[in-house]
């Protein structure tokens, strides 16, 4: 299994967070991972976007220039990172955020409204556990229960009252992706 991955949106999306806790998973399954993220000259709002590898074997090199799967989380990185999917790969997108035009040919496009329903579950910045749920339910890395007991090394202290929305969001990707494919 070699799974490449690039998530890309704007600052304040989560999208590191959510490329940090596919790879943190990951190596805790046994699995050769690496993460590399790149960010805009501003934190939140600017750019940022991540590549991650999962592997069963070692991994020669860190970046990823042809991904298994893309997910963008707004128009601009859309835009950059639509033909980075390699034929027969995946592309997940934010439709609250993003029109995808053009999309590339022999793709699956999943198109997810992640952003408006993390609007009505009453926190934007849930858009990216969303996104996981579908994500991890389509391309069954491992068992969403492993992202949940992975939650507490990232939103330890007083941040720990978010994990259980967290949980909320990745099931409700599941749901979204079970109820509409």
């Amino acid at each position: 299994m070699k799974e490449k991955i690039i998530c890309a949106g704007f600052g304040g999306q989560g999208i590191m967070f959510l490329g940090k806790l596919v790879a943190f998973t990951m190596m805790h399954e046994d699995k050769h991972v690496t993460y590399i993220p790149s960010y805009g000259p501003e934190m939140r709002g600017g750019t940022a976007n991540c590549n991650v590898i999962v592997s069963d074997d070692e991994i020669d090199s860190p970046m990823v220039d042809e991904a298994d799967t893309v997910i963008v989380m707004n128009q601009p990185s859309y835009e950059k990172f639509k033909n980075s999917v390699r034929p027969g790969g995946l592309l997940i997108v934010n439709t609250s955020l993003v029109n995808p035009v053009d999309p590339p040919e022999n793709v699956r496009l999943l198109e997810v409204p992640a952003t408006r329903i993390a609007n009505e579950m009453g926190n934007v910045r849930l858009a990216n556990m969303i996104i996981l749920g579908v994500y991890n339910k389509v391309r069954g890395l491992t068992d969403k229960q492993k992202f949940f007991d992975a939650l507490p090394s990232f939103l330890g202290g007083k941040k720990e009252r978010f994990i259980p929305a967290n949980k909320e969001a990745v099931n409700k990707g599941v749901e979204l992706y079970e109820t509409t494919s």
